[in-house]
């Protein structure tokens, strides 16, 4: 009788970098937009702007706490300044944002909500598109040379 041998879990997912045209690409799904929209003749900017979604600033309370990796002793870690928030997608043209998206962490989802709270603000007008598979990859390239037509 063969016994099952159980898998340690190996944490968050983590994409294999990929070479292309001289551009470290984050994920293959990124590679394969960057070529879909390369093909269509498409002009966008590879991680080209980091947006501040929550400016930093200077927490002057206590605040009593581990380190955030729950490691450490638990002390007053008060009085610090807290970094801003952003967020980088990974290609913008003239009037869209593409952000590719396989598998997303814990955090994302969150980050996300507040990049599109950003963009309805300043950029009313921008269309976003978060792709997840290769399928998706062709069919935004479509819509978007479909709004080009128009």
């Amino acid at each position: 009788m063969r016994r099952l041998k159980k898998r340690k879990k190996r944490g968050p997912v983590r994409s294999k970098k990929v070479k292309y045209d001289g551009i470290l690409f984050a994920s293959g799904l990124e590679k394969y937009m960057y070529c879909a929209l390369k093909k269509a003749n498409i002009k966008v900017k590879y991680e080209g702007e980091t947006f501040v979604l929550i400016n930093g600033f200077h927490f002057e309370n206590e605040c009593f706490e581990r380190m955030s990796n729950g490691k450490g002793v638990f002390k007053d870690r008060g009085k610090k300044r807290i970094l801003p928030i952003k967020y980088t997608p990974d290609f913008i043209g003239t009037d869209f944002i593409i952000e590719c998206k396989g598998r997303a962490n814990e955090s994302f989802p969150m980050r996300w909500k507040l990049f599109k709270l950003l963009v309805s603000k300043q950029f009313p007008g921008y269309k976003l598109f978060k792709p997840q598979n290769q399928l998706e990859c062709d069919q935004v390239v479509e819509k978007i040379l479909e709004i080009q037509k128009a």
